[in-house]
């Protein structure tokens, strides 16, 4: 693929010139082998010479977002801690806590993907620090820089979202006395330092779709996902949020507006009407692509390519298998390893001609020539599948499947639930058009919050396997009422998971 190639070949040239420095963090990660400061650290002195030099360091930035143990960790927390996902019963004892809600600061998932966060967060804070002022041609220094606060804001949301008040990590840290920051005084200090960064971020920016790389659309998506979650968590009474200052109608306004900007101010992604191109491997450039990582199966290590898809698809009999298209041909896929495996509780909210269920889902598999070889009805494939992960292309474990990290349907519902009124109404109905399930006739009758509450079900069937779900139900104050296993808990300990303990030892200023 031409832009995965082109990524790839900056990468090779440059970020020789990118050491370690760079992904020194806040919070203690690799504090253990920090006997002395740095050196050699390419700094503005000596690296940002050339507008190369900055294309390599934001190309870095958004490299920190394929770390294996960043994008694949996403899905323990977001799938197998909702009630769309289950976990393979001899996968480890950290992806059972998820499951189990059993989740503690001692637990090495977390504590990966704590780390990945701020490795991601100092990527781009060099960039931010270093781009401004160096005579580059003006709208490459401001599309860059509006990349970088982008990336900033993008990563700091994951960490509020994942742990409540994490540390803010405001300037690029390339000296050990600069590792522990402090916790941030309130939710407050959170979301307006969010909402800044993506607004210098769509000041800044144009829209220039790039495969694995963020426009201006991408920035207004983000920032109407951020008043969104500011919104319903501070009207659910989600803890800590009751600090933000701002009216929940003006937050929820402030969604709308941002999401309508997605939705009708520009002309390059849209709702795509095919919901099967949506998943299409090699066509991360379709219309409802928003922000996609750049992955692709001819990679050379893990994190250029993917192996996403063996965490969705069961383990059948350790070979090539055959699904079944719609048009009624067949396409290969590996088999898997069983990891998320889909609840009753998803797979039954779907109606019986839903397309998300019976064009999404995988029940039957086939040999080579059509001939079925076994289906959950006979328990050789032990659970019904999600086809949003399947590479028919793949070399091996190689493929080119990527998280879909914003969809332009993910915006149509966020514009839905802030606004819940007739024109919300049409992006909801929209989305249910295209499943084949039935419309909504009209709200009358209900609530905003009645309204709300079916645009966050919807949400579910959409976005199921998305990354989006335990999100959901954390700013909506639901956990409890949908996941059985988080019954009994504190209102903190289903809000947010617990700062990993190292980080805490490492950082006194974080306890």
């Amino acid at each position: 693929m031409k832009t995965f190639t082109i990524i790839n070949e900056l990468k090779m040239k440059q970020f020789k010139k990118l050491i370690v420095a760079l992904t020194l963090v806040v919070g203690g990660t690799s504090c253990e082998s920090l006997d002395v400061e740095p050196t050699g650290f390419y700094s503005d002195e000596n690296f940002y010479k050339t507008i190369e030099d900055a294309e390599a360091a934001i190309l870095y930035a958004y490299d920190a977002l394929t770390l294996v143990s960043y994008a694949p960790v996403t899905y323990y927390f977001t799938e197998l801690a909702s009630d769309n996902c289950v976990v393979k019963a001899d996968e480890g004892a950290d992806a059972q806590a998820f499951v189990n809600w059993e989740v503690t600061a001692q637990n090495q998932l977390l504590t990966q993907y704590y780390r990945s966060i701020y490795i991601a967060v100092n990527r781009a804070n060099a960039v931010i620090e270093n781009i401004e002022g160096k005579g580059f041609n003006p709208e490459d220094e401001k599309r860059i820089l509006g990349e970088a606060l982008f990336l900033r804001a993008y990563n700091h949301f994951n960490a509020v979202k994942a742990f409540g008040l994490a540390p803010l990590q405001k300037s690029l840290i390339d000296k050990l006395d600069e590792t522990t920051a402090t916790l941030p005084a309130d939710m407050q200090e959170v979301y307006a330092f969010l909402i800044d960064d993506l607004t210098r971020a769509i000041d800044n920016l144009e829209v220039n779709r790039v495969t694995g790389r963020a426009d201006k659309v991408a920035a207004q998506a983000l920032l109407a996902k951020v008043y969104l979650f500011a919104a319903s968590a501070k009207e659910s009474g989600v803890p800590k949020y009751n600090a933000i200052s701002e009216n929940v109608d003006v937050l929820y306004a402030k969604a709308a507006e941002y999401a309508g900007m997605v939705l009708n101010n520009q002309g390059e992604y849209s709702h795509d009407t095919d919901l099967q191109n949506i998943y299409n491997v090699d066509s991360p450039n379709g219309p409802e692509h928003i922000f996609i990582l750049s992955l692709d199966r001819s990679g050379t290590q893990e994190g250029d390519y993917s192996k996403l898809s063996k965490y969705f698809i069961p383990y059948i009999d350790g070979a090539t298998v055959y699904l079944k298209n719609t048009d009624d041909t067949f396409s290969p896929t590996h088999d898997g390893w069983s990891v998320f495996q889909t609840t009753d509780k998803l797979f039954t909210s779907y109606d019986a001609d839903d397309k998300r269920k019976t064009d999404l889902f995988v029940s039957e598999v086939y040999s080579q020539n059509g001939t079925a070889i076994g289906s959950v009805a006979d328990g050789t494939v032990i659970y019904p599948f999600t086809r949003k992960y399947i590479d028919p292309l793949f070399e091996g474990d190689k493929t080119s499947t990527r998280p879909y990290l914003i969809r332009f349907s993910d915006i149509q519902l966020v514009y839905a639930e802030a606004t819940a009124n007739a024109d919300g109404l049409a992006q909801y109905n929209q989305i249910r058009s295209r499943a084949n399930a039935t419309e909504l006739a009209s709200i009358g009758g209900l609530s905003k919050a009645d309204f709300r509450k079916l645009v966050v079900e919807e949400r579910q069937r959409e976005l199921a396997y998305e990354g989006d779900r335990l999100w959901d139900l954390r700013r909506t104050n639901t956990v409890q009422s949908n996941v059985t296993n988080a019954a009994g808990l504190s209102p903190d300990a289903v809000a947010f998971y617990p700062i990993p303990q190292r980080e805490i030892d490492l950082n006194p200023n974080i306890n």
